[in-house]
């Protein structure tokens, strides 16, 4: 029952639904004035400074979004940080931690050599994110100022990225970098519950730069018009159209492998072994279709395809269930995403070769442009 509600609340917040007003969405509706309320307040307390933001020593860049899931927050965070590396910068990532055991209380989750701490006590995000990583550490906490401060007496960084720190306003940041989807930048214009904007648009009047994500499966006239309500919270300020480029790696049938052990060494960007498989897909992130879609991009035969909730913790019967229905499909391969497989990496010996699928932000056009913006506004 409860995930029959947990659906149907979906479908009405990303639009789906189309089906006459009904008294469920009323109630969404009025939930989602309230939170307009509270956003709106929590915002003006901040601006007038009742409340005042902390500043950390050190630089902070933020990666953020004004929607609720799913806008390729954590591949930025990794590009951002990658490019502060390369640029010659000592960085730190700050996470929450989103329902890890050491999201209230904080922690180290890795020190840029050793992941420390597992999916469970870190959050399955920051967990993929330390694994992924290479010198440069990563801290959880809801308290973000805390967080930074253990970071700086720790590692002493040049420059903190902040996942997911929009909404975050506790913490003064150097650059707000914004993520909006190119197909859907704002949903269907509601506040959560009724739909899935985080906080009001005049929110993004915050914002230093926007990242356009999934631009290559927007055409420019599709752009245009995602874009033609935003100008006035947007202005002139800086916009960067990027993609999501998948590569893959394979974890051999029988081989049970720590996801932190993984290199980079065993991606691939060449999907043609997958061409007419028979496999069966599953995913627990945010938009489970997007991942299907790109399953089905590889031309495979998909026997099944399994969802779950974000940040699914998978059980021994989850498991065992799905390798019954792999042995009953005959597939070649199961698939699931880099997510996934962090929360459910070392735990079994795969029964068939499993396929993980993971994202890469990609720049459509001049990445030195975003990197010559982001020089200058740390200078």
């Amino acid at each position: 029952m409860l995930n029959k509600i947990k659906r149907k609340m979906l479908k009405i917040m990303t639009g789906e639904r189309k089906r006459p007003f009904s008294f469920f969405e009323s109630l969404l509706y009025f939930v989602s004035i309230i939170y307009y309320g509270l956003a709106e307040f929590k915002a003006e307390v901040y601006k007038r400074g009742i409340i005042k933001s902390k500043r950390l020593p050190c630089k902070v860049i933020s990666i953020g979004n004004i929607t609720a899931g799913g806008t390729g927050k954590t591949p930025m965070t990794l590009y951002v940080a990658g490019l502060m590396q390369r640029l010659g910068y000592e960085v730190v990532v700050i996470s929450r931690g989103y329902k890890g055991e050491l999201e209230k209380t904080g922690g180290i989750i890795s020190n840029g050599k050793t992941v420390l701490m597992g999916p469970k006590k870190a959050g399955d995000e920051p967990f993929m994110l330390a694994g992924r990583l290479k010198n440069i550490p990563l801290i959880v906490g809801q308290n973000r100022f805390e967080a930074g401060m253990q970071a700086v007496k720790k590692f002493n960084p040049d420059v903190i990225v902040l996942d997911d720190g929009f909404q975050h306003l506790k913490l003064k940041r150097d650059v707000d970098l914004v993520l909006l989807d190119s197909n859907k930048p704002i949903g269907n214009l509601h506040l959560l519950p009724r739909g899935i904007l985080r906080e009001p648009l005049s929110a993004l009047l915050r914002a230093d730069a926007f990242i356009m994500t999934r631009s290559d499966r927007a055409s420019d006239e599709e752009a245009k018009k995602s874009l033609s309500g935003l100008k006035e919270f947007m202005h002139s300020k800086p916009v960067f159209k990027t993609s999501h480029q998948p590569y893959v790696y394979i974890v051999k049938k029988e081989k049970n492998i720590p996801f932190a052990s993984i290199s980079k060494k065993s991606f691939l960007y060449d999907f043609d072994f997958l061409q007419d498989s028979r496999v069966l897909a599953f995913a627990g992130i945010a938009r489970n279709d997007d991942f299907r879609h790109t399953v089905e991009n590889f031309k495979c035969d998909i026997a099944d395809f399994i969802g779950f909730e974000d940040h699914h913790q998978y059980s021994d019967n989850d498991l065992r269930r799905m390798f019954r229905l792999a042995e009953k499909t005959n597939v070649e391969f199961l698939i699931t995403t880099e997510k996934d497989y962090a929360r459910i990496a070392n735990r079994v010996a795969w029964p068939i070769d499993l396929v993980v699928i993971g994202i890469e932000i990609s720049f459509l056009s001049n990445p030195e442009v975003f990197a010559d913006f982001i020089k200058a506004a740390l200078s």
